[in-house]
């Protein structure tokens, strides 16, 4: 049971969403990053206003949330999101570490309103032959190369 703070701030990413979607930003969805109680990052979808795939309203927040913490992890952060997080935002979000996600709609929700994540579920899930967009494996001896010189250099920051 959320208490009445969380509840706003629940509610004001449900506001985002409402506005994103009337201002012709995207589709519904609304997202709001808090620390200590502060809301240190917000964001609705804007994926058909930037042309951008991956502007969907939680990584609009977690971009927003960590410039303004100056930090690239969410590290003791709640995040409120109008719906489920879709499988990018969750890797995005898993990569961001927040303690918590509190959502509103859920996928099954937005798979009612054409947002069905299923078939990137399914994806996922899928062998590397039998995946709809084929993944095809090139290994280059550079590109190890760069990542033999990663595991060494001594001025690398771990994420």
């Amino acid at each position: 049971m959320l208490t009445s703070v969380e509840k706003g701030f629940l509610e004001r990413a449900i506001e985002l969403s409402q506005q994103g979607m009337e201002n012709g930003k995207g589709g519904p969805f609304g997202c709001v990053i808090v620390k200590d109680g502060q809301i240190v990052g917000e964001g609705c979808n804007m994926v058909t206003s930037l042309n951008d795939p991956t502007a969907h309203a939680e990584v609009v927040a977690i971009r927003n949330a960590c410039r303004h913490l100056q930090t690239h992890q969410l590290t003791g952060c709640d995040i409120y999101t109008s719906c489920e997080p879709c499988p990018m935002c969750l890797g995005a979000i898993y990569w961001a570490r927040p303690k918590r996600v509190i959502y509103a709609n859920t996928r099954e929700d937005a798979a009612m309103i054409e947002f069905d994540d299923a078939f990137i579920y399914d994806e996922i899930n899928a062998g590397m032959g039998e995946r709809k967009i084929p993944f095809l494996h090139e290994p280059h001896p550079l590109a190890l190369q760069i990542f033999r010189q990663w595991r060494e250099w001594g001025e690398k920051r771990k994420y």
